[in-house]
């Protein structure tokens, strides 16, 4: 079900990117021959409409559009002129915005969702949140779990909701991060008892706190106080939009990190990992999968946005660089260029699928 869940989710997203080359396309009147849900081969052409197909492909991952002319050699007709409805024959400005159309689309997907989110109701962090849009009482959760500290060998997990904490003679159980902190701070060489509230269930674990470099006593987690966050219409889609921002930014780090060294290669997770994750969201709740999916488009369009070949990106750059050297790309570098990027891309990812499969044994 995990599977076909995230296909479906995939679906949604690449054809939704897709639409936003189409649109703008038509809007600049480049011809669009064809646009597919799903990949060939063809299982029904639905119908056709102001010179583009409408087809349904057998292969459920994604969808394209077929945009005449995309290079000099395939614009060309039967007299060796560029017709004017090709995508070479328009401006370079136009180009661009047709090639950047489905980057923005999927912002706008990931902006969508995550608004809507947030004014269904969504569990998020009430750092900053005004008390009348949070419902119930906001607890405190354990976000990360620093490697080889008490925590993590006394097995708390991210995701954990801590409930109290307890040593022999004292117990805390109006827990918020300030006073956990000062709880540990009182009680530094003491076995403590900890409470955790984990997939409805309630989990004891015992850890003795360890000193830091500046001798305060730490457990090695980080935490926030997380709430039911409803938001009204207008306050939704600017926190919306301040969240899209800061993620987009998180990713924008994250892929500079890859070629960096920022960033391990073990963290990026493949389609596999992405269906797994996808889920264990929809059994937590439609708040938690629409926002898993929101982070999947806004991962979409910050990939596509690298100056790659084979990405929007790649396309992008060759447009550039026309509009620069005022010449054409020739179509056999254009071609190869795509080529070896395709293929490279399709062999990370059949690398990072690779680690994913072998991760669940």
């Amino acid at each position: 079900m995990s599977v076909i869940l995230f296909i479906f989710i995939l679906l949604v997203l690449i054809v939704a990117h897709e639409w936003g080359h189409f649109f703008v396309a038509k809007l600049f009147k480049i011809r669009v021959d064809e646009f597919g849900i799903g990949f060939p081969p063809l299982a029904k052409k639905m119908f056709h409409k102001n010179g583009t197909d409408y087809t349904l492909n057998w292969i459920p991952f994604g969808g394209f559009v077929k945009i005449y002319g995309e290079n000099y050699d395939s614009a060309k007709d039967m007299l060796g002129k560029v017709p004017s409805d090709s995508f070479v024959a328009k401006p370079k400005y136009a180009q661009a915005l047709v090639l950047v159309a489905g980057i923005v689309m999927n912002f706008l997907v990931g902006w969508l969702l995550i608004s809507v989110t947030l004014l269904g109701g969504v569990t998020a962090s009430t750092s900053g949140v005004n008390a009348k849009y949070i419902e119930g009482t906001p607890e405190l959760m354990v976000i990360s779990v620093a490697p080889e500290t008490p925590a993590e060998m006394a097995g708390i997990l991210s995701g954990d909701v801590i409930t109290s904490i307890s040593a022999d003679d004292e117990s805390l159980t109006e827990v918020t991060g300030d006073t956990l902190i000062g709880f540990i701070a009182e009680h530094p060489d003491e076995e403590l008892t900890v409470s955790i509230k984990r997939d409805n269930t309630t989990v004891f674990e015992t850890l003795t706190p360890t000193l830091d470099d500046s001798g305060v006593p730490k457990i090695g987690i980080s935490m926030e106080m997380v709430g039911e966050v409803k938001l009204p219409f207008f306050r939704a889609f600017a926190e919306g939009m301040k969240a899209t921002i800061f993620t987009s930014g998180q990713i924008i780090h994250g892929i500079i990190g890859l070629f960096t060294g920022g960033t391990e290669l073990s963290s990026v997770t493949g389609p596999v990992g992405i269906a797994g994750i996808v889920g264990d969201a929809a059994k937590v709740g439609i708040a938690q999968l629409l926002s898993l999916t929101a982070i999947i488009s806004l991962n979409l369009a910050v990939i596509n946005l690298v100056p790659f070949p084979a990405l929007d990106g790649g396309r992008i750059l060759f447009v550039g660089i026309e509009a620069i050297t005022r010449r054409p790309v020739p179509t056999k570098v254009f071609v190869w260029a795509n080529t070896i990027g395709f293929f490279l891309l399709i062999g990370l990812m059949l690398l990072v699928t690779v680690r994913d499969v072998i991760h669940l044994f």
